[in-house]
């Protein structure tokens, strides 16, 4: 289980960072053509949150945080997808900044999961 932990983890860490870049990007006005992309992996990233919600389960990590992580990996997307509908005008921004630390919370929970896991593992051992 842990090296599931860890290539889980190593997949949210790169996925957020390469999601972070192309995000910076968007933000800029630069390379609009790649916002596909940036979906394909974001869909990644979640994938890698529930991963680790599943494994950290598996680990007996406090439910809540495990449910939280699971909720969480479905906001994600949903605001993703649809944040080009919400707040059209000068506003905007303010969704913009909501995606990204929803983003950030992903990948910062994905981090405390495997944290926990390793650390149950490690109680085992």
């Amino acid at each position: 289980m842990r090296r599931a932990t860890t290539t889980a983890q190593m997949l949210v860490r790169a996925t957020g960072v390469v999601q972070l870049l192309l995000g910076g990007l968007f933000w800029t006005g630069n390379a609009l053509d790649l916002v596909p992309l940036h979906q394909t992996i974001g869909f990644l990233l979640v994938f890698g949150l529930w991963t680790l919600a599943a494994l950290a389960a598996r680990a007996g990590v406090r439910p809540p945080l495990v449910a939280l992580a699971a909720v969480w990996g479905l906001v994600v997307p949903v605001l993703g997808l649809n944040q080009t509908r919400l707040l059209v005008g000068s506003a905007h921004w303010l969704i913009e900044v909501l995606h990204l630390l929803v983003g950030l919370g992903a990948i910062g929970q994905a981090e405390a999961l495997a944290a926990r896991v390793k650390e149950r593992l490690a109680a085992v051992a």
